[in-house]
């Protein structure tokens, strides 16, 4: 590190360690900026007050309307002062006299703290012998001869953030996203700065929700199911549930979940699922328009995955291998020449031959564990149709809250358990795995990882959901030939359908996850930091251990590390999909989000503050992998909002019903059930009690007994599948096309912003012109006017710019 400019100050020793803190002077600042090729802020260039006046002088007019209005939210201007847009360009050190090199904000912290650490990560510590297995801080932490290697929080900054942002009393106030990004680098505020979005654009459908369940509320009276149900006073006897202990039973036992049903079964369910809709591709399209914008004030424009430098791990990986060997390869970027002329390869890796097999073995195990989550998920199943089969633990087995309330809230809490458990594992197993691959850049590693998560994590979350939502209830058979799973009969829906036992697993599995969520990332890492400041007491010879400064009491901090800011994106994902594909059944879920988010916010901030390590500041120009997969998530719950409406509500059976009902002159519930006599089952039931009754309804489209084709479909129910089948294919192509519409009149970039980039390129292409212009008039001046003791006296005057203080420590 020395031989690359780093200045080593050696700090003392506390906990038995000895502590030592790196600086790096302007000079290696400047000379690893333009090899990493960071765009830092020009200077102000002739010109280019008229951009920003001109551009945003509307703006400015709007924002300033709505700081009035909304005054409670803004922040304090005297801890965040509001930055003037800034012109950034590649760093060049020929062009040094052009940059505002003298601003405070010139290399912000994040900004120094990535050099440090991309210098740190590829330079051999075994001089002469420079070979992959001798390379970067993280070979010497897994061989011990560094105990952790960390950035240091700055306190001051640290204050500031603490008291603004990191307060949950501060909840309803606006992110300092520009401080965010300078505290911790640009791919940790863009986390925060689309929580944050995401968590805004909760607000309109949480309240459009609110509105859905208040319209059931206000038009309860006039359902006519949960009405014809709650006046049947027992006239109706039901088919019993189960082969086993399960007595007949009456229809009127099913009033009260009948009528809460119908709050979220009504007439805009239809209503808040294309709302839905319409919202998550406007929040998709709105938060590429946002992002935009936050990205080219932090100058990343333009910044993609190429321009990174490759991973210390895959040089290392590939130099061990064949390739080292043969092909053409070519010095990495950002890879220092050592002493013998040795670099590290960057070498193109085949497909076939080396990549193919470790990422077949990945995703194998990928769907490995898939399938055992599958599994899990059947047993759980099981379990269900097991308790309807035999005598009920858990209250009266004929009690109709057992039927509709116990058994599906016990069922879901054992749901949560499995899939908790199986996240935990295979999450572990996911790191390891991505290893093993062949990952160039840390884009491309932490793509391969989220992905590999999160399909299994969207089969271990959802499968239980798309089971209630599409399976349950729907090939159960009738009273003469049921169908069989393993011996058990399928479990039925209630007369009323199946969404309200949706509803209650997506509470139970989304709540519990976000609550279980929200106490873990604040109670582990403050028992760490216990543990460790314990551990270092006991390490110390029972001596009271004094913090005192800023490098020891980060020491007892939690580690950032990749999978930190990972599984914060997990957890949001997560939720969005329970949103966009379940909350049909639910209008209250975005409710339940938004609440949760505004806590989630402040709590992540808190963590990041007080409990980890700072981050190194890392460059992204967008929040990667996870805006293709909300948009992917996004068209499933089109074809998912249409299959519960079609095939788990009473929409479509009520609509034909109301076309047809001169030719069924009985109420719809009447028309919805069928009969069955009780001397045709297919085998004897044991009842708790003997009762003498010949025949018992159940919930489905079959003929009568007395008919010419007894229990056969009618022509009644070809007719609901065909129009569920048209909704389904209507609903979606209409959605499609609102979408597709909105996608088009929503620009990814805004056109102001697009323009403004234009005019920025050419005034900098004027401006370095100018510049190359006077450099060489002065130059042939020079040339003109030299002599040799001219030259003399010119190599003896040091450089201007040399400025060898140090301007940060880690």
């Amino acid at each position: 590190m020395k031989r690359e400019g780093l200045q080593l100050e050696l700090c003392g020793t506390q906990f038995m360690q000895k502590f030592i803190k790196i600086h790096a002077p302007d000079h290696v600042l400047y000379h690893y900026a333009e090899i990493l090729k960071i765009k830092m802020p020009m200077k102000p260039i002739p010109g280019q007050e008229l951009i920003f006046d001109g551009n945003f002088e509307f703006k400015t007019r709007i924002t300033r309307m709505f700081r009035r209005l909304f005054s409670s939210v803004q922040l304090s201007t005297k801890d965040f002062e509001e930055r003037e847009p800034r012109i950034h360009m590649e760093f060049a050190r020929k062009y040094l006299h052009l940059f505002d090199k003298n601003h405070r904000n010139f290399f912000d912290a994040s900004t120094r703290y990535a050099i440090i650490n991309f210098i740190m990560q590829r330079q051999h510590f075994v001089e002469g012998e420079e070979t992959p297995d001798n390379i970067g801080i993280e070979k010497l932490l897994q061989d011990g001869v560094y105990s952790c290697a960390y950035t240091l929080h700055e306190k001051s900054d640290r204050e500031k953030l603490l008291k603004e942002w990191a307060n949950i009393r501060k909840w309803h106030k606006l992110q300092p996203l520009d401080y965010i990004k300078d505290y911790f680098g640009a791919k940790v505020a863009l986390y925060f700065a689309w929580l944050g979005f995401y968590t805004q654009m909760l607000i309109p459908i949480s309240i459009f929700g609110i509105l859905c369940i208040l319209y059931g509320f206000l038009t309860w009276s006039s359902d006519s199911i949960s009405h014809d149900i709650c006046a049947d006073n027992g006239s109706t006897i039901m088919c019993p549930q189960c082969d086993r202990n399960c007595n007949f039973w009456k229809l009127s036992d099913t009033c009260t979940s009948s009528r809460y049903n119908y709050l979220i079964d009504n007439n805009v369910t239809v209503v808040f699922a294309l709302v839905l809709s319409v919202w998550a591709v406007i929040y998709l399209e709105f938060w590429k328009r946002y992002s935009a914008g936050l990205v080219h004030r932090w100058g990343l424009t333009g910044f993609t995955h190429h321009v990174e430098h490759p991973r210390p791990q895959y040089l290392a990986k590939i130099a061990n291998s064949k390739l080292a060997k043969k092909g053409t390869t070519e010095a990495s970027l950002g890879a220092q020449t050592s002493s013998n002329g040795r670099v590290p390869l960057d070498t193109e890796v085949p497909f076939w031959s080396y990549k193919f097999l470790p990422n077949f073995t990945s995703y194998s195990i990928m769907v490995l564990f898939i399938c055992i989550s599958v599994i899990a998920i059947f047993a759980v199943i099981i379990y269900r149709m097991a308790q309807n089969a035999s005598h009920s633990i858990l209250g009266n087995e004929n009690s109709t809250t057992h039927k509709i309330m116990v058994l599906p809230i016990t069922a879901g809490i054992i749901d949560l358990v499995v899939i908790s458990v199986l996240d935990l594992v295979y999450s572990k197993l996911a790191i390891s795995l991505t290893n093993y691959e062949y990952c160039r850049t840390q884009t491309e590693y932490d793509e391969s990882l989220t992905i590999k998560n999160y399909l299994f994590q969207f089969v271990n979350y959802y499968s239980s959901l798309f089971y209630i939502a599409f399976l349950k209830g729907k090939f159960v058979g009738y009273p003469a030939k049921y169908n069989r799973i393993l011996g058990f009969r399928q479990e039925e829906c209630n007369p009323g359908g199946c969404l309200m036992e949706l509803c209650m697993q997506l509470v139970i599995i989304m709540v519990g996850k976000q609550a279980v969520n929200s106490i873990v990332e604040m109670l582990i890492p403050y028992l760490i930091r216990k543990f460790h400041r314990l551990n270092n007491y006991k390490n110390s010879h029972k001596e009271k251990v004094v913090v005192c400064s800023q490098w020891t009491e980060d020491y007892n901090l939690i580690p950032f590390s990749n999978s930190s800011l990972y599984e914060e994106y997990l957890e949001m994902v997560m939720q969005y999909g329970f949103i966009t594909l379940f909350s049909i059944a639910f209008p209250l879920a975005p409710l339940l989000a938004l609440l949760n988010n505004i806590i989630e916010v402040r709590l992540d901030a808190i963590k990041m503050l007080r409990f980890m390590r700072r981050p190194v500041g890392m460059r992204a120009h967008d929040i990667g992998v996870w805006h293709n997969i909300m948009y992917v998530v996004t068209r499933i719950a089109v074809a998912s909002s249409a299959m519960i409406i079609a095939f788990s509500s009473n929409l479509i059976p009520k609509l034909v019903y109301s076309i047809t009902k001169e030719e069924t002159p009985d109420r719809y519930l009447n028309f919805t059930l069928a009969y069955f006599n009780t001397s045709d089952f297919e085998m004897p039931l044991t009842l708790n009690a003997t009762l003498n009754i010949t025949q018992c309804r159940y919930t489905e489209f079959r003929n009568p007994p007395e008919h010419q084709n007894p229990y056969k479909r009618p022509m009644i129910y070809w007719k609901i599948l065909t129009a569920r089948l048209a909704f389904i294919v209507i609903y979606q192509n209409i959605i499609g096309i609102l979408q597709g519409i909105l996608r088009w009149a929503v620009p990814d970039v805004p056109g102001k912003l697009l323009k403004r980039i234009k005019r920025e390129n050419f005034l900098l292409r004027e401006h370095i012109i100018e510049f190359e212009k006077q450099h060489a008039a002065q130059l042939a001046k020079e040339n003109a006017l030299h002599t040799p003791e001219q030259e003399l006296r010119h190599r003896q005057v040091p450089a201007e710019d040399s400025n060898d203080q140090a301007t940060t420590s880690v």
